[in-house]
């Protein structure tokens, strides 16, 4: 569990602000309709960490990804971007500021955080990136109710910038019972107050379906009241962080299908650690999801 949680972490802090080389309109159109028709009503995007593993080298994974029909792969770093795009995919969700644990719900944290978004909602506004992943950083003592007023007052400093530039800031749900000890935004109701008092059509939740599974379970339910609020998806076995098999214990191809009924449009991303080779486990992850 501590590897599996370091290596996101990890990953988070040294790609945040990666940037790509240029990339033509016509790279961006060549996701075509018959690859939105083959992944039937939900986009399904990979997360890049979690797969690039083993005898999986980065052109493998763009090539394999591309032929099952995935519609982004997320997460990547700068230099393999280009080959992204060229493969007929997008690239849904980037980090936006590099630091998990010290989050927007810390004043002192806001002036770099702010440097650190603006620079990236202009990144992603050119290479057409819809999203970017927020974090609330963990607690260390702060109430509920102060942790979510200054991480609404940290996305105000923001959030004229991404409504100019059509980037959706994502808050990530995240479990602070094993993985992410401490961590603040940890239950949906507390990102979803962020989100209404923010009140901005670019400030939704990333709605970890793994995370929110161990904090709270109910997930169709949540998922069917607060999907308004829900700008991105992850999925993840549990336990473990494994596949999203029958070995584990959420129903995926349920859930998929109450997302779908909801009229969601945009990306769910794989971000398990798979058990066997990952481009079998992918394969199965794009069936399952596949409604």
């Amino acid at each position: 569990m501590n590897e599996l949680k370091f290596s996101r972490r990890k990953f988070i802090e040294c790609s945040f602000g990666t940037v790509v080389g240029a990339t033509t309109a016509a790279m961006l159109q060549n996701n075509t309709s018959a690859e939105v028709k083959k992944m039937g009503r939900i986009k399904q995007s990979v997360c890049w960490w979690c797969f690039v593993r083993g005898e999986v080298k980065p052109e493998k994974l763009i090539k394999e990804a591309a032929a099952i029909g995935f519609a982004s792969i997320e997460m990547g770093p700068q230099q393999y971007w280009d080959m992204i795009r060229e493969h007929g995919m997008r690239i849904a969700i980037v980090s936006g500021h590099g630091t998990l644990t010290d989050g927007l719900n810390r004043k002192e944290n806001h002036p770099r955080i702010e440097q650190e978004l603006l620079k990236n909602i202009e990144l992603a506004a050119k290479y057409e990136i819809p999203s970017l992943i927020v974090f609330s950083g963990n607690r260390r003592g702060i109430s509920d109710e102060e942790g979510i007023d200054n991480t609404v007052e940290g996305l105000l400093r923001v959030v004229k910038a991404a409504e100019e530039k059509g980037v959706t800031l994502c808050l990530e749900l995240l479990n602070s019972k094993y993985d992410h000890k401490d961590y603040q935004c940890d239950r949906t109701w507390w990102g979803v107050e962020v989100c209404k008092r923010v009140n901005s059509p670019r400030v939704k939740l990333l709605y970890d379906i793994y995370h929110m599974q161990i904090m709270e379970g109910d997930l169709i339910n949540t998922i069917r009241q607060n999907i308004k609020f829900i700008g991105h998806f992850h999925t993840a076995g549990v336990p473990g962080r494994r596949d999203i098999d029958e070995e584990q214990e959420i129903n995926y191809r349920a859930v998929m299908r109450a997302i779908a009924e909801t009229g969601y449009d945009g990306y769910v991303g794989h971000e398990f650690i798979p058990k066997g080779d990952p481009i079998q486990a992918l394969k199965k992850a794009f069936e399952i999801c596949n409604v």
